[in-house]
């Protein structure tokens, strides 16, 4: 609840502080007296944009405080998510000056305005002639049946499984595109890996392979090699002939000869294991015609492919080849993914199925008792003969379960309801909405609401009947009215006057809470104008007692 508003420095308020009581208050004050000065004040700190027309003086920054009793609306998550001191008597302020700054606090913490309007929200409630327009709202229909239906928690879990199904849906469409963008490419990719599989690149190295074809493309050079060395080195007349002659030829003491010819014997030997080495691969050698051209379609194969894929290496090929089988892996598992996500949705959608029966059920199962309800509270308000008729019918799934509602209205006796949307008057509007506050307060933990003068059009035992509706709200929330008809302040538990006065050449706008003597003056002017006479205080004092 609003447990005090301080203002200072706004349009005619100079500095005022006012201390709001539980349960019915009203606020009266002539025309032009400052009443709408106070809301402006209060939408300030409901997060509406600054006006800096309103800065009082430029040389003062203008505040609007706001302290809220909190205890029991659940608040404590909101305060931990955001990082802000949790208060029991939280403090709300919003300050701006003339050049054109504006700041906002919730309990002295620097807040954005988005944040703070979400916070008031839930705090306090400006309704006015203009907010029955809600009453033509779809969405502000179907939570009233809710809210009375107490439908709440099944909405809790029918919107985590709805979101949940949505997202599961959306994810399988983008799957699915995937799905359809590589199928395009999925047959010409597999035929190059079949390409590519075909090369065997794990099996064979083909930088040997290479070396096989080179070899036998010079087998008869290779072969003459060998012999000519073998010849050379090992013939009749070879080099080793010749080097055992000079063995057998020099025998000597001579040191420095000795050595030489110790060299020579190196060689000799060296010379010697050379050309067994080169008969043995002689006698190896072998051409296979079959098997060399084996090697040639196995090389030009791969460096075929080499060519086609612009890479230079076996290693590269076999990433290639890798890549591509990835890909083909993840189309299928894409396809198991699928399907997988498929089952889980029809899952999901029979869960959010029953949900919503429930919801429906329990919809149609209170719409009876509303009906009544509203028509007993509408006679109240002197409308004795309206009826509201509430249908619902199955519609396609979506973020409210699978109903559509439509609300159909009857002010007068013999009329055809019409939809709500479609009929009732401003005043008849009015009084539907008071029924159905009234209804929704016994309900639920309402937020403070204020009216700004939802009497307008009224009068009479009309107005009357309007002011003990507005009292008995108050037994069930703290409800704040703005309001000239005396029939309906004189049933406020507590009263604030609004009044302009002209101090030092200057006009202020005061605030003041009336109590006893000044009350009934004050309902009393309400009746008979400026000039207050004995009839009127007794009316005063009459209504004030009924």
């Amino acid at each position: 609840m609003l447990k005090k508003l301080t203002v200072n420095n706004f349009a005619l308020i100079q500095n005022a502080t006012i201390d709001f009581e539980r349960g019915f208050t009203v606020i009266t004050g002539e025309t032009g007296s400052g009443k709408s000065i106070l809301l402006g004040s209060l939408k300030l700190i409901l997060g509406e944009r600054a006006d800096y027309s309103v800065i009082r003086d430029d040389a003062s920054k203008t505040i609007v405080e706001g302290t809220f009793e909190i205890t029991n609306l659940n608040l404590k998550p909101f305060f931990e998510e955001n990082e802000i001191d949790y208060w029991d008597e939280s403090i709300i302020r919003r300050e701006i000056n003339a050049k054109g700054k504006s700041r906002a606090f919730i309990n002295d913490t620097p807040v954005q305005l988005n944040l703070l309007k979400t916070l008031t929200e839930k705090l306090i409630h400006i309704h006015s002639q203009h907010h029955t327009l809600e009453l033509k709202n779809k969405h502000f229909q179907l939570n009233l049946i809710d809210t009375i239906a107490e439908n709440g928690k099944n909405l809790v879990d029918f919107r985590s499984y709805y979101k949940s199904l949505n997202s599961l849906q959306k994810e399988v469409e983008a799957l699915e595109n995937k799905k359809s963008q590589l199928q395009l490419e999925v047959e010409f990719n597999q035929f190059q890996l079949e390409e590519l599989n075909k090369l065997k690149l794990d099996q064979k190295n083909y930088s040997a392979i290479e070396q096989e074809v080179i070899r036998g493309e010079e087998f008869e050079e290779i072969k003459s090699g060998y012999q000519q060395i073998a010849q050379i080195i090992n013939g009749e007349n070879g080099v080793l002939a010749n080097l055992n002659m000079l063995r057998k030829n020099i025998q000597v003491n001579d040191d420095k000869l000795n050595e030489l010819l110790q060299r020579i014997e190196t060689s000799r030997i060296e010379l010697d294991d050379i050309a067994s080495i080169a008969e043995d691969d002689l006698s190896d050698l072998d051409l296979e015609p079959g098997k060399l051209n084996e090697y040639i379609n196995e090389l030009d194969a791969y460096n075929s492919a080499l060519r086609k894929h612009n890479l230079t290496s076996q290693e590269e090929l076999i990433s290639l080849r890798n890549k591509l089988s990835e890909e083909a892996s993840t189309s299928d598992q894409i396809e198991i993914t699928i399907e997988e996500k498929k089952k889980e949705i029809e899952r999901l959608r029979q869960k959010t199925n029953d949900i919503a029966n429930i919801i429906s059920e329990k919809r149609k199962n209170i719409a009876p008792k509303i009906e009544s309800e509203v028509s007993t509270y509408l006679t109240r308000l002197k409308l004795a003969d309206a009826t509201i008729n509430i249908e619902l019918s199955k519609t396609k799934l979506n973020e409210t379960g699978h109903d559509e509602l439509a609300i159909y209205f009857a002010p007068n006796k013999g009329m055809e309801g019409q939809l709500i949307e479609k009929s009732a008057s401003g005043g008849e509007l009015s009084r539907l909405m008071l029924v159905i506050q009234y209804i929704l307060s016994k309900k639920q933990q309402l937020p403070t609401v204020i009216f700004d003068e939802i009497d307008t059009g009224v009068s009479g035992e009309v107005a009357l009947k309007i002011g003990e509706h507005l009292k008995e709200m108050g037994n069930h929330m703290q409800l704040i009215a703005i309001t000239h008809l005396p029939q309906v302040a004189s049933k406020g538990t507590s009263h604030i006057r609004v009044e302009k006065r002209d101090e030092n050449n200057t006009t202020k706008t005061v605030l003041n809470s009336l109590s006893g003597e000044e009350r009934i003056n004050e309902i009393a002017k309400l009746m008979s104008g400026t000039e207050i006479n004995n009839a009127a205080i007794e009316n005063a004092k009459n209504l004030m007692a009924e």
